[in-house]
C-alpha cells in the first residue's frame, strides 16, 4: 500500500491563467516581470522582497555582492576593521551623484545610516543595531563605531540597510519618500501606477552608465508564475523572476528563451512557535514532538514533486553549497519507526496543529504534502492559507502555532539565524530563547576568520537540530527565464536582478 503522501503528491498540479495585454516594449526598454506588486520604494521601510529587485537598480549601496556571493565594493571602493572588530572605515568613491545632482560622499553615509537608526518609518534597525555612531573621518571616508564586535555588519551594508538616498531629498519628502524616490542608482524614478507598472530610466551620470544598456526599465507585478511565462513567451516580457521549477524544462526545450537558475542563500521551513500566545501545548513545549515531524518528512519527495528536483533539500539555516553547512549533520531520511519513538517520548499519541501557509501554489503544496506525512504518525495538521503580509503580522505577535515561511538569505550566516532565532529578536516569530545559542552567535559575530566562525556555527546548528524552533525543508532555486536575445543576465544567490553588464542582441 502506497503511502497516503504519495497519493497526496500523485494529484497535485499547477494551474495556467492567460496572458494579460501589455505594449510591445522598444528596442532601448527592458521589461521586468516581478511575482508581486512592491510595497514601498524607501530603502528604510521597504520590506517585500520584489521591492529589492527595484531599489537594486535605483538605490546603489555602500557595498554590494557578486554572482559567487561575495561582497564588493560599489559607493564603498575599500573597507578596514579594526582589531577587535569594533570600529569599520570606509573609504567612498569621489564620482558617484544623485540623481537631484547633489554628491554621493561620507556626510550622506552618515545620513542614511542615523535614519536607518532612528527614523519611525524605518524596518532596518535591527540589521544595523551594532551600530554605535557614524563617523565624518573626511569628505570621503566613514567610519562606523559599533557597540560590540559584528563583523556580519558589512553584509547588512550590501542590501537595504546599505541603500543610500539623497539627503536632500530625504529631509524634503520625509515619510513621501517613496513617492517619489532619489537615490544614486544606475537607473533614477520616473512613475509608479500602483497594481501596474514601475518606470525607470537610465541615469546618463551615473559613474559606470556604460555598464548599463537599456534607456528603461519598466516592472511588472503579476503573482502567477503561468502568466509571467506566458507573457514571456507573447513578448510582453523580457526577463521574469521567480519560473516555476515545472517549467523549467518546457523552457529549456524553447529556442527562443532561457532559464538561468541560481540556489538562493535562504531556506524555507515550518516555524514553531514555543512560547507565544498561540504556542501549541503539545508542538510548542515538546521538542520531540518537533523532532518526530521532522523525521516523518520526506523531503526528497517535497523537491521532487513541487520542484521537480530543482530545489535543494536541507536541515540548517544555510544551503548545502554553503562553506557553513555542517556536513556533520547531513539532511535526514525519512524515518516513520524514529519518528513514532519520539511521539511515544513526548507522551502522546496524537497532536493537533495548525499550520499557516501563504497562498502562492508552491508553498500550499509543500504544507498539502507535510500534512500527508506527518498524519502517519498522528500529528493532524490543519492547514490555513493566509495572505502573506497578515501572516507575518500574526507571527510577530505570536498568535500562532505553526507557519511556513521562507528567509531569502544574506551572504554573512549570522543573517540566517540571529534576526530570527535570537532572543528578543524582531524576526522572532518561535518566541524562543536559548542563551548558550545567543552566546555562540555573539562570539561568532567577533571572528574575523572564515574557519574560526565555521566552528561555532557548527555549535548553534547543534543546538537547532535538538531544539527545532524551525523545522527546515528547502532551499529554494532562484529561477530566471528571459528571451534568449538578452545576453549579459548573471544570477545572483541573493535572487535580486542586477542589470550590470545585460543587453539584448540585434
Amino acid at each position: 500500500m502506497k503511502p497516503l503522501y504519495l497519493a497526496v503528491a500523485a494529484g497535485l498540479a499547477l494551474s495556467g491563467l492567460a496572458a494579460t495585454a501589455a505594449p510591445a516594449a522598444a528596442q532601448s526598454v527592458l521589461q521586468i516581470g516581478l511575482q508581486d506588486d512592491p510595497d514601498t520604494l524607501d530603502p528604510a521601510s521597504n520590506w517585500s522582497f520584489v521591492g529589492r529587485h527595484v531599489l537594486q537598480s535605483l538605490c546603489d549601496k555602500i557595498v554590494d555582492i557578486d554572482d559567487k556571493g561575495q561582497i564588493v565594493p560599489m559607493l564603498a571602493t575599500s573597507w578596514e576593521w579594526n582589531a577587535d572588530s569594533t570600529a569599520l572605515t570606509l573609504k567612498l568613491r569621489n564620482d558617484a551623484l544623485f540623481h537631484d545632482g547633489t554628491k554621493v560622499d561620507a556626510a550622506a553615509i552618515k545620513y542614511n545610516l542615523d535614519r536607518d537608526l532612528n527614523h519611525k518609518i524605518s524596518r532596518r534597525k535591527a540589521e544595523i543595531s551594532a551600530i554605535s555612531n557614524v563617523e565624518v573621518v573626511d569628505d570621503y571616508t566613514v567610519k562606523i563605531n559599533l557597540k560590540e564586535p559584528s563583523v556580519p555588519l558589512l553584509a547588512a551594508l550590501s542590501d537595504r540597510a546599505g541603500m543610500i538616498i539623497s539627503p536632500k531629498a530625504g529631509e524634503a519628502l520625509g515619510e513621501k519618500f517613496t513617492d517619489a524616490p532619489v537615490c544614486s542608482g544606475p537607473y533614477k524614478f520616473v512613475e509608479r501606477v500602483t497594481q501596474d507598472r514601475i518606470v525607470l530610466e537610465k541615469f546618463a551620470q551615473y559613474y559606470n552608465a556604460d555598464q548599463y544598456h537599456f534607456d528603461q526599465l519598466i516592472y511588472r507585478g503579476m503573482p502567477d508564475s503561468n502568466v509571467r511565462l506566458l507573457n514571456l513567451r507573447s513578448g510582453q516580457l523580457d526577463l521574469i523572476e521567480r519560473l516555476a521549477a515545472t517549467d523549467v524544462e518546457a523552457v529549456k526545450a524553447d529556442s527562443g528563451l532561457a532559464v538561468n537558475p541560481v540556489v538562493g542563500l535562504g531556506y524555507y521551513g515550518i516555524t514553531f512557535d514555543i512560547t507565544g500566545e498561540g504556542a501549541n501545548l503539545d508542538a510548542g513545549k515538546k521538542a520531540a514532538i518537533r523532532e518526530a515531524f521532522s523525521l516523518a518528512i520526506d523531503r526528497e519527495a517535497i523537491n521532487s514533486v513541487v520542484f521537480a528536483g530543482q530545489a535543494s533539500t536541507g536541515n540548517q539555516p544555510f544551503p548545502p553549497s554553503s562553506p557553513f553547512y555542517d556536513n556533520d549533520f547531513p539532511v535526514p531520511a525519512r524515518d516513520l519507526d524514529a519518528a513514532k519513538n519520539k511521539m511515544e517520548e513526548a507522551g502522546v499519541k496524537s497532536v493537533n496543529l495548525e499550520l499557516l501557509v501563504p497562498t502562492d501554489a508552491e508553498r500550499q503544496q509543500v504544507a498539502q504534502l507535510v500534512q500527508a506525512m506527518v498524519q502517519e504518525i498522528g500529528i493532524n495538521v490543519s492547514i490555513k492559507p493566509t495572505e502573506l503580509m497578515t501572516l507575518l503580522d500574526v507571527a510577530r505577535q505570536g498568535k500562532f502555532e505553526s507557519h511556513l515561511v521562507g528567509w531569502s538569505g544574506r551572504v554573512d550566516p549570522d543573517l540566517n539565524i540571529t534576526p530570527m532565532l535570537a532572543c528578543g529578536a524582531a524576526g522572532n516569530d518561535a518566541h524562543y530563547c536559548n542563551k548558550d545559542l545567543d552566546a555562540i552567535l555573539t562570539k561568532a559575530r567577533a571572528l574575523g576568520d572564515t574557519e574560526g566562525r565555521k566552528a561555532e556555527y557548527s555549535k548553534a546548528i547543534a543546538i537547532l537540530l535538538e531544539d527545532l524552533p524551525i523545522v527546515y525543508l528547502y532551499h529554494s532555486q532562484w529561477i530566471f527565464a528571459h528571451n534568449s536575445n538578452i545576453t549579459g543576465f548573471k544570477p545572483a544567490p541573493d535572487g535580486i536582478i542586477r542589470l550590470v553588464g545585460v543587453s539584448r542582441k540585434n
